[in-house]
């Protein structure tokens, strides 16, 4: 996996994955993406690297849709783009809810990826950023509402 940060959007799966975001309006890839993540975790299968990365954007994007969005740098940029496009239409419509339900499986997919059966957390563990790494990973379950 090319990774250059530690933060959600530092690494290639987090790219493609904010890329195919811009392909639908709704929330159906979140969704997805969530309970992709979630699958398997009744049986304590391993969650694959990749789809642990890709649920941390798709985390990341319901922080920012909440307004607890992390530092927007270049690598969130689309990301961002995809978010501020979401808000000013939602902003026409009126006040809305956010989806608690989406908000609920989040929570589980941050556990999930922060426990012994997650590859991504293997992978981190076994380089010398694992702290940074976590703090980064905490500091976003921290900004979920």
């Amino acid at each position: 996996m090319g990774t250059w940060a530690v933060d959600a959007f530092g690494n290639d799966f987090a790219q493609d994955w904010a890329e195919d975001l811009h392909e639908t309006s709704n929330m159906d890839a979140i969704e997805n993406t969530l309970d992709t993540a979630l699958a398997g975790s009744d049986t304590g299968a391993e969650l694959e690297a990749p789809l642990a990365a890709e649920a941390l954007v798709a985390i990341e994007v319901l922080a920012r849709l909440q307004g607890r969005g992390g530092a927007r740098t270049e690598d969130s940029a689309s990301v961002d783009e995809w978010v501020d496009a979401r808000k000013a239409k939602a902003e026409a419509k009126g006040p809305r809810k956010p989806r608690s339900d989406l908000t609920a499986k989040a929570q589980l997919a941050l556990a999930r990826i922060v426990s012994d059966s997650s590859e991504l957390r293997q992978l981190w563990e076994e380089s010398d950023h694992y702290a940074a790494w976590r703090a980064a990973v905490d500091e976003l379950a921290a900004r979920l509402d």
